[in-house]
């Protein structure tokens, strides 16, 4: 675990260098209810209420939010073989699980991984190998169920893990979201945006950092994601290769009310024989393979929410 003294907070200030005076009165007002709507009463009801009613409440506002639209022609690109029936249970079952997410959020400092019976850890000992081989690793993973409990099964281990996060507008949100962070036991997050400088920092002194490689990066690879290419980001796996350090996936699955199964996976290494760019290709092929094969297992449970695919994809397979 990261001593206490270490910067917790680090915030890109592009983002409030480009606010006005009333942007900055609306943050206001935001954090304020933010507190007094969401925050206060998520954090009375415990959380097996707070998951149940926050999944409640998100699957019930869901059909009338206009993101409804993505998340469905998401499961079409991925499944064009579901009914139209299909499609929208599990577009429900996936805003549910966003919804279950944020009511568990307030609760996340209580959840030990380690401690009582609410997060089940597959394979623990290959964060123990990680940690005491001191040379670090790259963990990456996608958006399952709820992807804060990962940070937590790392650090609380503990691994000295850096892990990535990406910046909120609102800058009071933030660190409060960052302050349920660092109580859950995260002791450095970096902000997408001053990432890879902070990264190749941390893995060069030997720690480990925690990247999310599940979402569309426009400057990435074409990579086949449910037959239909995603620009991916390569980044992981090129980390990983230069600082020659293990490339580990994690996964998490809900199993219940505020209750998590979550599987450290066997490292994730180049073909033998290759290298360079074709290594790194290998290798974000294969974590794609795995987060396609995790999505495959739980969908409801995965951030269709997300435009994985761009527009012209969309239009090309005819959702």
């Amino acid at each position: 675990m990261n001593d206490n003294n270490t910067t917790q907070y680090v915030r890109p200030k592009d983002i409030d260098n480009r606010s006005t005076w009333r942007q900055r009165l609306v943050w206001r007002l935001e954090a304020a209810a933010w507190d007094v709507i969401y925050w206060w009463p998520m954090t009375a009801l415990g959380p097996d209420r707070a998951s149940n009613f926050g999944g409640w409440l998100v699957k019930w506002i869901a059909p009338l939010l206009s993101q409804n639209k993505t998340v469905k022609r998401n499961l079409r690109m991925a499944f064009p073989d579901w009914s139209d029936d299909k499609v929208d249970q599990i577009a429900a079952a996936s805003w549910e699980s966003v919804g279950r997410t944020a009511g568990e959020l307030p609760h996340l400092p209580k959840i030990n991984p380690y401690q009582g019976d609410r997060v089940e850890v597959i394979h623990p000992e290959r964060l123990d190998a990680i940690e005491q081989a001191e040379k670090g690793a790259v963990l990456i993973s996608g958006h399952f169920a709820n992807w804060e409990v990962m940070a937590a099964v790392i650090c609380r281990r503990p691994v000295d893990c850096l892990v990535t996060y990406r910046a909120l507008n609102n800058p009071h949100i933030d660190r409060r979201i960052n302050k349920v962070r660092h109580d859950y036991g995260i002791g450095v997050l970096t902000p997408k945006g001053l990432g890879t400088r902070e990264l190749m920092r941390a893995l060069s002194a030997g720690r480990s950092v925690a990247i999310m490689n599940d979402q569309k990066f426009n400057k990435g690879l074409a990579i086949p994601f449910f037959n239909h290419d995603a620009m991916t980001a390569p980044g992981p796996a090129r980390l990983a290769l230069k600082y020659d350090v293990p490339l580990v996936p994690v996964s998490t699955v809900r199993t219940g009310p505020a209750r998590f199964r979550t599987t450290i996976h066997e490292t994730i290494r180049p073909e033998p024989g290759l290298e360079g760019e074709a290594a790194v290709r290998d290798c974000v092929e294969k974590i794609t393979r795995f987060i396609e094969h995790q999505v495959r297992a739980n969908p409801e449970q995965w951030f269709w929410q997300h435009r994985r695919w761009p527009k012209s994809a969309w239009k090309k397979a005819g959702v």
